[in-house]
């Protein structure tokens, strides 16, 4: 070969060579069909940075915005990128087959899929799909109604004892049901999910008959069930329950070690139901009258915490050790939860409203010095929510963290992380959310909105997530000013997908929920609190629903009409326009001469919520309808501006 040749060749070599290993230029991801995601990297001298395009369906589109530290080193890239209040780590590396980075990105450290990114775009259709028609089975609808089976009698307490055989996954036990009979009937719905199963049911001293259909058992009284008597049965089960694969999302139990080797198991079951590990009466709208008594055993160098006190240990000749765990209140199905582990306890007493609270911490060893510190926030988050909602709602029972999941467990909130935001991001993008421990201020939040107010029907679990996210900007207000409260509702607002209604089905176990029932919620909360422009007010109706609602069961229309009373407004189409549609109100308005016009667009018919606006600088309020209002001024005005803390939008007509 000559020498001018292979000089040339090298050249275009070493050239090629170059070009492949720069991400600098213009990438398409190609592995979400869903998904059209176009990044643009940049690089000045030694520097690395960009932007990105990201649309998604039934979200908000983001257009060039700006990559976040981008890193380029040896063959790997990784950035980071917001959308909304969505957060996501990008770590990819060279992939030297196809000329592309390949690899996978995360919110926090959840792994949420793999990425490819590639020089040549392709062709998706982002057409927005139209929200199927849900559909149910028989068994959705004898998890999700109140049956015939259910209604004849009423929950008085639980007395759940069980044995928990780590090594092999397995528990075996019974829970005693103790009820009251309000119809005299004789087939009692009990409901447990396999693979565990119910292999004895006694009443009296007596076995009694049973068919399964599904997770559903029948269970056939031969006692005379006589209206206003006090009962009890006793439900024998056993079996390796479900084992939870992405805890607290989908339930069951989790199986764990700790630094040291030794167990770490915990249970979650919202959704599912607590009918994934014990027997029960598997409907919300009923609870224990006078709580429920949880016992457990487990190995003798394992603790085992339930919801409520301590009120009994008892070492076996075995090995193992039985923890009583008393629950004075009543308790909802899927608030009750068990933890084992090798813990360490500590107290920390707080003096709230109704004078010493118990405040008690389990922890794992590895764990104690940082829980220490960040626990602190627990007392700043009590003294807050007193404020806004009233006494805590359990002083009988005492406050828990436990090291597990971040769950909601009834007197026994379940933690983890340890760090401030949400599982190290913070969703509003104001950096107000790393002000506060997501999962103490939030999980804390629902022991008033979800253990004290609790849904009747999970078609209304927006009344435990969306006033429990709206919780955490009352939070911030408290400790941090209004401003920082309004910042963070404004902020977590951009992630609203407005794809179903945030009210779900009724009377069948409607799993399928909008997860706007946590920012959305909040945001109708923080505009309702506009609607009504009195923060006493406001603050007193916050107090009063849960005093009003004190240990109680309701529905949205139950909340719907407290409020508007205390308010002294008929909110009807407010609450209807903003929960049962998915459309945002919009005023449409335009300026004429000295005339102002402006009506509600996107509204249900006689939506006329009232709406803060600046008007050229001038804030004011107006009444708007779905007709047209006309207001005459001295001068033409150019500029309107929507209160950013209603949750509404603005069109300009411009014809």
């Amino acid at each position: 070969m000559e020498p001018k040749l292979f000089i040339l060749l090298c050249l275009q070599l070493s050239i090629g060579s170059l070009y492949a290993q720069t991400p600098a230029g213009k990438w398409y991801e190609t592995e979400n069909p869903n998904v059209s995601l176009e990044i643009n990297i940049d690089k000045t001298s030694d520097t690395y940075s960009g932007t990105f395009n990201w649309e998604r369906k039934s979200q908000i589109n983001v257009a060039n915005a700006p990559l976040k530290n981008v890193t380029v080193k040896n063959d790997s890239l990784l950035f980071e990128l917001a959308q909304g209040s969505f957060r996501a780590d990008f770590k990819l590396k060279k992939d030297n087959e196809t000329d592309g980075f390949k690899g996978f990105f995360y919110n926090g450290t959840r792994l949420l899929g793999p990425v490819t990114l590639s020089r040549n775009p392709i062709t998706r259709d982002m057409t927005v799909d139209a929200v199927p028609g849900k559909t149910y089975t028989r068994q959705d609808t004898l998890r999700g109604k109140i049956t015939d089976e259910r209604a004849w009698w009423d929950l008085t307490h639980y007395n759940l004892d069980f044995e928990l055989d780590i090594e092999n996954k397995y528990l075996k036990g019974s829970n005693t049901i103790i009820y009251r009979v309000l119809e005299p009937k004789k087939v009692m719905q009990i409901d447990l999910q396999p693979p565990l199963k119910i292999t004895k049911v006694v009443q009296a001293g007596e076995s009694l008959v049973f068919t399964q259909e599904g997770n559903a058992y029948f269970v056939q009284l031969k006692q005379d069930q006589i209206k206003g008597a006090s009962k009890a049965v006793e439900v024998f089960y056993e079996g390796n329950p479900k084992e939870a694969p992405r805890a607290p999302w989908d339930g069951g139990f989790s199986w764990e070690q700790d630094s040291n080797g030794k167990p770490l198991v915990y249970t979650s079951c919202q959704g599912e139901g607590a009918s994934l590990w014990w027997p029960n009466k598997d409907h919300m709208y009923d609870e224990p009258d006078n709580g429920m008594t949880i016992s457990v055993t487990v190995p003798e160098d394992l603790m085992a915490v339930a919801n409520g006190r301590l009120t009994a240990t008892e070492e076996k000749d075995n090995g193992t050790t039985k923890y009583q765990w008393t629950v004075v209140n009543p308790i909802n199905n899927y608030g009750v939860a068990i933890n084992v582990a090798d813990y360490i306890h500590f107290s920390d007493p707080y003096n709230g409203i109704k004078g010493t609270l118990a405040c008690d911490y389990y922890v794992l060893p590895e764990n104690l010095e940082k829980a220490k510190l960040q626990f602190e926030q627990v007392h700043l988050m009590l003294e807050a929510f007193e404020h806004w909602f009233g006494p805590y709602p359990f002083y009988e029972d005492g406050y828990k963290l436990v090291e597990g999941v971040g769950m909601e467990h009834q007197s026994s909130i379940g933690y983890s992380e340890y760090g401030n935001g949400n599982r190290g991001n913070d969703y509003s993008g104001t950096d107000w959310g790393f002000k506060f421990d997501y999962l103490i201020i939030h999980e804390s939040g629902h022991e008033w909105f979800a253990n004290n107010i609790t849904y009747k029907d999970m078609a209304d679990m927006w009344l435990h997530e969306g006033f429990t996210t709206y919780s955490e900007a009352l939070y911030l207000e408290y400790h941090f000013g209004e401003e920082a409260g309004k910042a963070y509702i404004k902020g977590i607002s951009q992630g609203i997908a407005n794809d179903i209604p945030i009210i779900g089905d009724y009377d069948v176990n409607d799993k399928d929920y909008s997860k706007d029932i946590y920012h959305k919620g909040a945001a109708i909360l923080h505009t309702l609190r506009q609607v009504i422009n009195d923060d006493e007010k406001w603050r007193a109706i916050l107090t009063g629903l849960n005093e009003k609602f004190y240990l109680q069961t309701v529905t949205t229309e139950d909340v719907e009409n407290y409020i508007s009373q205390e308010a002294g407004l008929d909110l009807n189409t407010f609450f209807d326009q903003y929960l049962r549609t998915t459309q945002i109100p919009t005023l449409e308005y335009y300026f004429k001469d000295n005339k102002f016009a402006y009506r509600w667009l996107n509204t249900v018919p006689g939506f006329n919520m009232p709406l803060k606006i600046k008007l050229d600088n001038l804030e004011q309020w107006i009444y708007p309808t779905p007709n047209w209002t006309y207001e005459y001024t001295k001068d033409t005005k150019t500029e309107l501006i929507i209160n950013p803390d209603f949750y509404a939008a603005g069109f300009r007509n411009m014809k």
